[in-house]
C-alpha cells in the first residue's frame, strides 16, 4: 500500500492519491493557516472508521442476504484538549440501515465489524472508547 502527497499551495493544502490515481483534499485549520480547502488529517481518520466498518458490514449483510437498500453513518469524534499530540478519547458511530434487514442480524454485522474485522477500530480503540448504535428504517 503507497500514499503520495503533493503540496498544493503554499499554505498547507495537500494532495494525496493512491496507487490507482484516486485523490482526496487535505488541509489544516485555519488556526496553523488552512482554508478549509480538503478533510483535516484526524477527520480522515473518521472518515475511514466509519467507511471500514461499512464496508464489513454491506459484506456481512450481502452474505446473509439480507435486503439492505442503503446506509449512511454519522462518527463522532472527541479529541484529548490541551496535550499534544491530541489523541481521540471518545468516538461514537451511528449507523443507519435502510431496507428489510433483520434487527439481530443487524445487530451482529455491526458486533463483528466494530470489535472483530475494522481494522481501523483497532487500531483506534489503543487511545479511543469507541461506541456504536444502529437504527433500521424499513
Amino acid at each position: 500500500m503507497k500514499i503520495q502527497l503533493k503540496r498544493v499551495n503554499n499554505a498547507t493544502h495537500l494532495e494525496a492519491s493512491n496507487e490507482a490515481g484516486n485523490k482526496i483534499s487535505i488541509d489544516g485549520s485555519p488556526a496553523i493557516g488552512g482554508q478549509e480547502l480538503g478533510f483535516r488529517p484526524m477527520q480522515l481518520m473518521l472518515a475511514a472508521l466509519g467507511s471500514c466498518s461499512t464496508m464489513d458490514i454491506i459484506n456481512i449483510l450481502n452474505k446473509q442476504k439480507q435486503d439492505l437498500q442503503n446506509i449512511e453513518i454519522e462518527v463522532n469524534g472527541e479529541r484529548e484538549q490541551g496535550v499534544e499530540p491530541s489523541l481521540f478519547k471518545d468516538i461514537s458511530v451511528q449507523f443507519k440501515l435502510y431496507g428489510n434487514v433483520d434487527q439481530d442480524k443487524a445487530q451482529r454485522a455491526i458486533d463483528l465489524s466494530m470489535t472483530k474485522y475494522c481494522s481501523v477500530a483497532k487500531t483506534l480503540e489503543a487511545s479511543a472508547k469507541i461506541t456504536y448504535s444502529f437504527e433500521i428504517v424499513k
